[in-house]
């Protein structure tokens, strides 16, 4: 068995002048050797490690079924789509590989941009994503203090803002808020939050 990945096409590293970076996230559904479990923990944990020290690495994780399920779905998931390509195109990372190639089989592989995935569940019918009043509550806690900085913000610095054709303000504050919510608030909180979200 080999642990070779599918080499599918992550999204290309942006221009310098396009929107900010987009995290992307990569699902691997991989067969394991159920003789072999200690080495196999081993295995994974070392490639984490070894994912920690290149520049992008947001986190990672992994869940399986049931506790007799030799199938483990794990998560990674870097800051963009250039940062991903390193580890990826990286001579440690397929050193990782060649070590674990008795161990376990690549089965799936699937890749995910932007806020797509925050939540996901790695594989249908894996239990892997909080309720959803608890993302609710990680999106309001986002969102409230962003959203009263902004108020505060444009009401004592911003002359006449309350004065402004509704529509407008309300036009500009979600063109403001949304992107700064979708690429650093929220994935912010969801990290500060990961062992709540994560109790069930």
């Amino acid at each position: 068995m080999t642990p070779q990945e599918p080499n599918a096409s992550a999204p290309q590293a942006q221009h310098p002048d396009t929107p900010p970076r987009i995290p992307v996230t990569v699902s691997i559904t991989r067969r394991v050797d159920p003789s072999r479990l200690p080495e196999v923990t081993h295995w994974v944990q070392a490639g984490v490690n070894l994912a920690n020290t290149y520049e992008g690495f947001l986190g990672s994780g992994w869940v399986r079924a049931n506790a007799h399920s030799h199938e483990w779905h794990m998560l990674y998931r870097f800051a963009d789509a250039a940062s991903l390509e390193a580890w990826e195109a990286s001579d440690d990372r397929a050193d990782w590989l060649y070590e674990g190639r008795e161990l376990v089989e690549v089965s799936r592989v699937e890749r995910r941009t932007g806020i797509e995935g925050w939540f996901d569940e790695p594989q249908p019918g894996v239990p892997a994503a909080p309720p959803r009043w608890k993302q609710a509550v990680t999106i309001w806690l986002g969102f409230f203090p962003l959203s009263l900085a902004f108020t505060y913000f444009t009401f004592y610095l911003v002359p006449g803002w309350h004065q402004l054709w509704p529509l407008a303000t309300v036009l500009i504050t979600t063109l403001l808020l949304t992107p700064t919510m979708t690429y650093f608030l929220l994935p912010f909180v969801t990290r500060l939050l990961h062992p709540w979200l994560a109790r069930r």
